[in-house]
């Protein structure tokens, strides 16, 4: 089974996403999730349905994180838009629903007739020709994979570290994983596929004591970090996030969110939303070189 929607063809078999015949990279768990809503399109369906269908009830994962993410991998492919979205609609404590027009297309399970055995006098035109769509078609797969590689090299990956709690209260490292999430979540949705986030590497995990920039970034071939920290000031909440050029770690910007936590998701989301407008724009026109502005003094 195949979807087609906008510009956008799914082979369910296959977990390939395809926009206007090319290949769009989604990893396997958004694949699946991006399945599943659109053999359900129009539904609204539930995030138990999902963790069901992604994760059994047998796996014990973080669920919100990892449905958080596959859902902002999945926007971030579709160019969608949490805010106003064209495909992928969140429906508040329910779940989730595909809005868009959805086209089924099955392939054909016809056996087609086999065509009579060629004379021997067309056997060597036959070798030719074949032999110059064997080339044609190498020339156009070398084709696609240069292309395919200077675009890659053209999108600079960005990675996310986990925020680091730096109060005294063992509850707040929670908030600080949260905002973590959040924050790919947004800088993600900002890319339009001009940059790329990584947020779940194992080694972006560690604790500060076991991080080491220049090894991320050569691990994961990073040309910008984002880490922060979550601090105690007083009865506020002090959130810095920092946005770090790679390989020489200089400092591009440093967001900066004080506020009162009365309801910890709220604040999460907030924080992460000024962290992503601040940093998205400084990451795009610093890969092309535009020159930013000066750090302001503090």
């Amino acid at each position: 089974m195949r979807f087609r929607f906008g510009l956008f063809e799914f082979d369910a078999g296959a977990r390939e996403l395809r926009r206007d015949g090319r290949l769009v990279r989604l990893q396997s768990q958004p694949a699946q999730l991006l399945a599943f809503l659109l053999e359900h399109a129009a539904e609204v369906v539930s995030r138990d349905d999902l963790r069901n269908t992604i994760w059994g009830t047998e796996t014990f994962v973080d669920f919100e994180r990892g449905l958080n993410f596959c859902i902002a991998q999945i926007r971030s492919a579709l160019d969608d838009d949490a805010a106003s979205p064209r495909f992928i609609r969140t429906i508040p404590k329910r779940g989730y629903q595909f809005i868009a027009p959805v086209q089924r297309v099955e392939d054909s399970m016809a056996t087609p007739e086999m065509p009579a055995p060629p004379s021997r006098r067309t056997v060597p035109k036959l070798a030719w020709v074949s032999g110059l769509l064997l080339l044609l078609a190498l020339s156009a797969l070398g084709g696609y994979w240069a292309h395919s590689l200077a675009m890659a090299k053209r999108q600079p990956i960005v990675a996310v570290v986990r925020f680091d709690n730096e109060t005294a209260d063992a509850t707040m490292t929670r908030f600080a994983d949260g905002l973590t999430d959040n924050v790919v979540e947004e800088l993600t949705r900002l890319s339009r596929g001009r940059y790329v986030v990584i947020g779940n590497a194992r080694i972006l995990r560690l604790s500060r004591d076991q991080r080491d920039l220049n090894a991320i970034g050569a691990s994961l071939h990073a040309a910008y970090i984002v880490l922060g920290q979550v601090q105690n000031d007083g009865a506020q909440t002090r959130v810095l996030a920092h946005l770090i050029r790679l390989p020489e770690q200089s400092h591009l910007w440093v967001a900066r969110i004080e506020s009162a936590i009365s309801n910890p998701l709220d604040a999460e989301s907030a924080a992460a939303q000024r962290v992503g407008d601040q940093f998205s724009w400084r990451i795009i026109s610093d890969s092309s070189g535009t020159r930013l502005p000066a750090l302001p003094n503090r």
